[in-house]
């Protein structure tokens, strides 16, 4: 019966357990991938900053294990028990504080041997064996080798994986998809108000690429001094504060802070592209009140303001709209103007607005911008009509990031509530259906 699953060490599961060469890798700006703890997140992957190696040093790193696709590596320090899966068709190799796992495959499913080092209960086992170290605590390999994986059927094991993978990997499209589309809207950003490319084109007697001839009839053909340099006739010279609001976030006191209630979005929640709503503070219904106009919207615009400045998120949908706290900031569309959304939200995800305000924050424990100095940033505004094209082509855009992240959200729910009940047998995916089996 499914109740009666056996548990057993993490060592009777796999092949081989390999820990990481306990040296620096000789760094390089391209080559083989080196894995380092930063690229292994919530049991998923994240190669967006990947880090690499020569083929000497690779060689070296890999002499104890060469990863293959199915291998699972998990941190072992800072933080300890995160873990991921190597896809098909990736070459690297472990950086530091980490080790391999190799299931062995007439055992174990690698996939339900990923979800079950995520479930709650292998990671409490993981925090409270932690070994000591010199600076960090770090989870000693025996430690690591006696952890308690529940051992189902193959086959049950399979199913389970399969259920849970299918959500994980919507999760992952609507992710990539939400990375494809902000690329685009800031590309095209980046093209007509940077680059200024349908104006250099009509200079250069050219027929704007790729722009609807009615869309390229509103680029002026001539460009004018301006104080930020040559821009396009009719365009101005300005700073973000002339052209949109801003305000900071209301001060909580220490005491208003409680277990639930009302999400208050704190600097932590502040990720770039959307806001982190796993990641928030709460405070009860009557606090709420005092602070209520400073409740949140879905698509409302936020800046960090300490620590990683400069940092811009759209606040997603949510049944319990938070609140936004000090040092977080709001950027506050003109009445008449928030259908300009996605121009404002694309002006502040450009790197040259990031740096600015990283050049204007102050302190020497955690860096500090004020609002003032945020709204100085300086732009080239463009024609009322060549914006309202802008925000009717990208607008959707935005719409659609902020409805895949909120499906994310409830698949992530779905799962998380899954994974233990299938985990200990509470719930039997083949027994349940049939066509698992």
């Amino acid at each position: 019966m499914a109740g009666d699953w056996e548990t057993v060490s993490l060592s009777k599961l796999c092949e081989q357990i390999a820990d990481c060469p306990h040296s620096t890798p000789l760094w390089t700006d391209s080559g083989v991938i080196v894995l380092r703890n930063q690229n292994i997140r919530d049991g998923r992957l994240d190669l967006s900053s990947p880090s690499y190696t020569d083929e000497a040093h690779f060689e070296q790193r890999s002499r104890r294990a060469r990863l293959k696709s199915g291998d699972l590596v998990l941190t072992r320090e800072a933080p300890m028990g995160e873990v991921c899966m190597i896809p098909e068709n990736l070459r690297c190799c472990l950086g530091q504080r980490m080790v391999m796992l190799r299931p062995d495959p007439k055992k174990c499913d690698s996939r339900f041997l990923l979800y079950s080092i995520l479930s709650d209960t292998v990671q409490h086992e993981i925090k409270v064996n932690e070994g000591t170290g010199s600076t960090v605590s770090n989870l000693r390999i025996p430690l690591l080798e006696a952890l308690p994986i529940p051992n189902p059927p193959l086959a049950e094991q399979k199913a389970i994986a399969a259920v849970l993978g299918a959500l994980d990997d919507k999760i992952e499209l609507n992710r990539r998809m939400n990375a494809t589309l902000e690329a685009m809207a800031r590309e095209l950003f980046q093209s007509w108000f940077v680059d200024f490319d349908p104006v250099r084109a009509k200079l250069d007697g050219r027929q704007p690429f790729g722009i609807d001839p009615g869309i390229a009839a509103l680029f002026p053909g001539t460009i004018q001094d301006s104080d930020l340099g040559h821009v396009p006739t009719g365009w101005k010279a300005t700073t973000l504060g002339a052209c949109i609001g801003f305000r900071s976030g209301f001060s909580f006191k220490s005491q208003d802070w409680q277990e639930s209630g009302v999400p208050v979005v704190k600097i932590g929640s502040v990720k770039p592209g959307i806001i982190d709503l796993s990641q928030v503070s709460y405070v009860s219904e009557e606090i709420a009140q005092q602070a209520a106009l400073y409740r949140l919207s879905t698509g409302d615009m936020l800046i960090g303001m300490s620590g990683y400045v400069g940092e811009v998120g759209l606040v997603p949908p949510s049944n319990n709209p938070p609140l936004l706290n000090q040092r977080v900031g709001k950027f506050v569309m003109p009445k008449a103007g928030t259908e300009s959304l996605a121009f404002w939200y694309c002006t502040t995800r450009q790197p040259e607005f990031r740096a600015f305000v990283e050049a204007r924050s102050h302190g020497t424990a955690q860096a500090n911008v004020s609002g003032e100095a945020i709204m100085d940033f300086p732009l080239v505004a463009p024609v009322p009509e060549v914006l309202d094209a802008f925000n009717r082509k990208c607008q959707p855009m935005l719409d659609r990031i902020l409805s895949n992240h909120a499906e994310s959200r409830t698949l992530a729910t779905l799962r998380d509530t899954l994974l233990p009940k299938l985990l200990s047998g509470e719930l039997s995916i083949i027994s349940h259906w049939p066509l698992c089996r």
